[in-house]
């Protein structure tokens, strides 16, 4: 059964911010997500509180925060202070860290830190005791409220793992049906490995989209998301190597690149984006008519997708959101009323 979700940036004016919220909760989404750099966009905690406040049903939570910009302690405190002001209503995507520590000179947190943050974090922001740092700490505040679920971020073998030992889904930044099951299969593969239920690991797809018959213009509308995620994947061919069982499909195009500017992260038209193809455009994103949308959700649902995260950072995004809620959110089963 597929849930619904939208981000929206964190950028000036903070009532747009809001505005865009309510009308995503209107529309029938399931969740509100935003990315969390605080350098490139207004800090996204006191929007997320805002947000709370301003909506009833929608859940919200980043996609993605990681451990390593702000303290861990302090991450899982304010979300568990947020699931109190949303009574119940936050979700965590977390990952090792791109725009926030890198335009602050910082690298992407390690991933034997990111596991040890992550184990502790699930635990602290659900009311559960842990040690940290040889401090045995507890917010007994947070007891007793629902679980804040825990959905992890990651494309190498090793990010995977820790998803799979630890999170209770994994943040796929793509929608490409092949590569969305080679990493579901690789969290999957650690989960059993670790003693879990390989098939309670959710796979949360984030990609733009964008609704319209003219392709031309929908593949330029999100040049720019293919040139973000190579960020990762070139740290994957840094990391691996070119000949690693990673798929060819996810780490060919990156080839063709020449830089990333973040001052034009997740911007339309962002020349960085110019290297990437018509072929990525069409595979890493939703594209076309609202019937090819369905189409293609469909085909993400089939493969075990239980939730589809658009990525609100192309132009019309009114109409967008609209035309999900009157014509796409309706057509898969468990869909709002």
């Amino acid at each position: 059964m597929l849930s619904f979700g939208v981000t929206v940036l964190p950028d000036p004016p903070y009532t747009r911010f809001l505005e865009l919220m309510q009308l995503a909760e209107q529309h029938g989404f399931d969740i509100g997500w935003t990315y969390d750099s605080h350098i490139l966009w207004q800090d996204s905690f006191p929007l997320l509180t805002l947000a709370a406040e301003h909506t009833t049903r929608l859940k919200f939570g980043h996609c993605v925060t990681n451990p390593g910009i702000r303290e861990p302690t302090m991450t899982a405190s304010s979300y568990a202070t947020l699931q109190d002001i949303s009574d119940g209503r936050m979700v965590m995507g977390i990952g090792r860290g791109d725009s926030s520590r890198r335009v602050v000179g910082l690298q992407p947190v390690k991933v034997a830190e990111f596991e040890r943050s992550l184990v502790m974090m699930k635990d602290l922001m659900n009311g559960r005791p842990v040690v940290w740092n040889g401090k045995d700490l507890e917010l007994k505040w947070a007891k007793g409220r629902p679980e804040i679920p825990l959905y992890v971020a990651g494309y190498g073998p090793k990010a995977l793992g820790v998803a799979g030992r630890v999170g209770d889904g994994v943040v796929i930044q793509l929608a490409d049906p092949d590569i969305v099951q080679w990493i579901m299969g690789t969290a999957r593969a650690a989960a059993e490995e670790a003693g879990r239920d390989p098939d309670a690991l959710e796979p949360i797809v984030c990609a733009p989209a964008f609704v319209g018959e003219d392709l031309a213009t929908a593949r330029d509308e999100v040049r720019w998301f293919p040139a973000m995620v190579s960020n990762h994947v070139k740290d994957l061919i840094e990391r691996y190597g070119e000949n690693s069982d990673i798929p060819k499909a996810l780490t060919e195009y990156v080839k063709a690149r020449e830089f990333y500017d973040y001052k034009d992260h997740s911007r339309v038209g962002a020349a960085h984006g110019e290297f990437v193809s018509d072929e990525i455009c069409d595979r890493f994103c939703v594209l076309g008519t609202a019937e090819q949308h369905i189409e293609k959700l469909r085909g993400l649902e089939a493969i075990g997708v239980t939730h589809w995260n658009i990525y609100l950072m192309t132009n019309r995004q009114e109409e967008t959101l609209e035309i999900y809620g009157r014509e796409i959110i309706p057509q898969f089963a468990g869909a709002p009323a």
